[in-house]
């Protein structure tokens, strides 16, 4: 009697087909609890957006909006407290807990020397591993501020943030993604120079203080700004309502300007008496527009995107030259 054959492999034997292979699905397996929590954040946050932007709208159609006008403050609903938490605090959270261990957590824990004796170069394992932090970093971005652009844009005068504020231009448009990027891999960078996973968090945490003062200066001259003149007794041009405010002088007949308080004298006789002297006729007033905005924008995602890209080419040097 003939024995059967087993010509097909049976279907509980066959290996399951796996989006990622290799060395990525590694670095995705090996971090699995960051990317399921960045990713159940973002969707979460994005969710939330949502549904606060539907509450808005019913709230303003059911008030007439925009025929009749409305008195409405998004930021005193607690909903826009919980966005503007996550979305402030989303860098920091990408920065000390994804950045900073990335290559640290491997050198402390001896990974890097057990994945390289496999077949796999130094360079191929950082290349898997910086592309991991940057996709995760890029989509929660583009996602969280895709989400908030579409909540504040139709809406944004019943915002009290103006639009040059950290909580309104560094969260909408490019400039969320691209900040996370470039601190995504400031906090790697850190981690490749102190190789030790603590210190690496600790130093990412206060680089993150002191970028986020640096960026506060930078962000008001990402624009050129723009001089308007008006009388000294006249009104405040319909320009100005919506534009931030860089500068302000009082301004002479001949074009010389004098400080705002030059003639903040103790008296109204005195300082008309300072005002006659000097000669001043007009209000000088130095702004940035709201439709600078795109454009100040982009400018500073170049240059985030530029500083990442600078910290990634030292990173993959730095790896490449000097053992881990």
């Amino acid at each position: 009697m003939s024995t059967p054959t087993l010509t097909e492999t049976p279907t509980a034997l066959r290996p399951r087909r796996r989006l990622l292979r290799g060395l990525p699905w590694l670095v995705v397996r090996q971090h699995r609890t960051a990317l399921s929590c960045l990713l159940g954040l973002t969707v979460l946050g994005a969710l939330w957006i949502v549904y606060q932007r539907h509450e808005l709208v019913q709230l303003l159609d059911a008030a007439g909006w925009p025929e009749k006008e409305v008195q409405h403050q998004v930021q005193e609903t607690r909903g826009y407290g919980y966005v503007a938490s996550l979305l402030s605090g989303l860098p920091l959270i990408v920065a000390v807990f994804i950045g900073a261990p990335l290559i640290a957590g491997d050198r402390e824990n001896g990974t890097v020397q057990l994945v390289t004796t496999q077949s796999v170069t130094r360079r191929q394992w950082l290349i898997a591993k910086l592309a991991f932090a940057y996709t995760l970093a890029l989509l929660s971005g583009l996602v969280l501020s895709a989400a908030f652009t579409w909540w504040w844009e139709p809406h944004r005068s019943f915002f009290a943030s103006k639009w040059i504020e950290g909580a309104i231009f560094d969260n909408t448009g490019p400039v969320l993604p691209a900040s996370l990027l470039f601190l995504t891999a400031a906090g790697i960078t850190i981690g490749v120079l102190l190789r030790r996973t603590l210190p690496a968090m600790v130093v990412t945490f206060f680089f993150m203080i002191a970028a986020g003062v640096v960026w506060e200066e930078i962000r008001i001259r990402l624009g050129s700004t723009r001089m308007v003149t008006y009388p000294l007794d006249g009104e405040l041009p319909a320009r100005l309502h919506d534009s931030y405010e860089v500068d302000r002088w009082l301004g002479n007949a001949k074009g010389d300007l004098f400080g705002w308080g030059s003639c903040a004298e103790a008296t109204e006789q005195a300082q008309d008496a300072c005002i006659k002297e000097k000669g001043i006729v007009n209000h000088v007033v130095e702004y940035l527009e709201p439709g600078q905005m795109a454009a100040m924008q982009w400018t500073g995602a170049g240059l985030l995107l530029a500083g990442t890209a600078l910290l990634t080419a030292f990173v993959v040097w730095r790896v490449s030259r000097r053992p881990l």
